[in-house]
């Protein structure tokens, strides 16, 4: 995790309060959008600027209670397929999980856990070509996922911050569970051996995490080991984008905690 200086902070928390944009401000001090915006909320949180309606809503800036699990899946699915947008017409930015529509038990879980995490606020449920985009806006999006920043994930560096590894460490399967219910997949492989002379075909589950991110192939795997799961690259084409888990008693554990897309 990179630290900034003191002095870096309070010329972001200047430019802030002279009117500047988060992306401004990112882009002049060479610092992630995110963590901008997790400066700017704390700041306003500590001079009673915090937006809402008096009551408590951010776990972050005002210490509102936080559905830990929940958070743990919605960070697996937001790392996976989820990004944070703020377009102009929108006071507010959203963060959105792109669900396929062929696996509509994962919608409803992507959605149980937004409400969980974001409680006092709207989600809904966009649909597209073979695919549903499920949405929450929040003014506090930056602070709880402070990943987020310009450019594509897997093209710049992705760490958690140590409230996030806490909440991992304590709920690693619903980390696991978002990731793979995201980039991942249960899948049906098969081989041949030679029996008394004759081929025989063998048939065996497996499961599979494919990130072109470095760094969230990484946290991934670290979760496995976490809970006790036996995991190895694949590289495929020459790619190491793959995490593969094919040992039976590893592949009985996801199946136990984590399942097939539904």
């Amino acid at each position: 995790m990179t630290h900034y200086s003191t002095e870096v902070r309070q010329k972001a928390l200047t430019l802030l309060r002279g009117g500047s944009r988060n992306a401004e401000v990112a882009r002049a001090l060479k610092v992630p959008t995110g963590t901008v915006g997790y400066w700017k909320h704390r700041d306003r949180a500590a001079r009673g600027e915090c937006p809402g309606r008096g009551a408590s809503t951010c776990p972050r800036c005002d210490g509102r209670d936080l559905d830990h699990a929940a958070y743990g899946y919605l960070l697996g699915l937001y790392l996976g397929d989820g990004h944070i947008s703020h377009y102009s017409q929108h006071r507010v930015p959203n963060l959105m999980i792109t669900c396929t529509a062929s696996w509509p038990g994962l919608m409803d879980e992507c959605e149980a856990a937004m409400r969980a995490v974001f409680p006092g606020n709207g989600v809904c449920r966009v649909r597209r070509t073979g695919c549903s985009n499920v949405k929450v806006y929040s003014r506090h999006l930056y602070c709880l996922f402070p990943q987020h920043g310009p450019g594509k994930k897997h093209e710049r560096r992705i760490a958690l911050e140590p409230w996030q590894q806490a909440i991992v460490a304590a709920h690693p399967w619903e980390f696991v569970r978002g990731l793979t219910h995201s980039d991942g997949c249960r899948v049906t492989n098969w081989t041949t051996r030679v029996v008394g002379g004759e081929p025989k075909r063998y048939e065996y589950p497996r499961y599979f995490f494919a990130n072109k991110s470095d760094d969230i192939r990484q946290l991934y795997c670290e979760a496995l080991d976490l809970v006790g799961v036996e995991w190895r690259i694949c590289a495929r084409g020459g790619n190491p984008f793959n995490v593969s888990v094919a040992r039976k008693a590893s592949v009985a554990l996801m199946d136990a905690h984590v399942g097939p897309k539904y």
